[in-house]
């Protein structure tokens, strides 16, 4: 965890800058640095990239480099792949940060680290604390690329709430 001498509001955070690339999440007014994305990870979200950009406009996807404000803590995330609408394309373009007051991104996938169970950090945090930040954030549709169970979670919001549905273990995705 950075040290500020007091802890920071979200608009202070974005105004923020150590003269690094590295990344923070604003936990409870305290910045609390990103380890960098693992190489599988990068992978997979790279794939889906891919894959995406034969549907929509490449310039719309964006890896690892889009942070958005959520509800509760932390107040930020860096998805591993986000797809925002046409209007992010200006308000964004001095930071790439999607803000409370702006429309939600249309899509967010997520790829989860390794863990050894439910109760794991990595679990946790991709399973259950970004479900319910980004289903608060309204955002329609939310994955959750899973490659140690083979597993594509996908969640559609309807009224409100995240639909769930699974896909497991495509020989053709990336994941395997």
């Amino acid at each position: 965890m950075v040290k500020t001498t007091s802890k920071l509001t979200f608009e202070e955070y974005l105004e923020y800058d150590d003269g690094t690339d590295n990344r923070y999440e604003l936990f409870d007014g305290e910045l609390v640095e990103l380890p960098p994305e693992s190489e599988p990870n990068s992978w997979i979200a790279t794939c889906l990239m891919l894959q995406l950009a034969q549907l929509i406009k490449p310039r719309l996807i964006k890896t690892h480099s889009c942070e958005l404000q959520v509800p509760g803590n932390p107040q930020n995330r860096y998805p591993d792949l986000v797809v925002i609408r046409e209007e992010h394309l200006i308000q964004t373009e001095k930071r790439l940060t999607i803000t409370l007051d702006m429309l939600p991104p249309q899509f967010v996938a997520e790829v989860v680290s390794p863990y050894k169970n439910q109760r794991d950090e990595n679990y946790r945090r991709d399973y259950v604390e970004k479900v319910q930040q980004y289903q608060e954030r309204a955002i329609p549709e939310y994955w959750i690329i899973d490659p140690q169970e083979q597993l594509v979670t996908v969640l559609i919001l309807n009224n409100g709430r995240y639909e769930k549905q699974e896909f497991r273990g495509d020989r053709k995705s990336c994941i395997g």
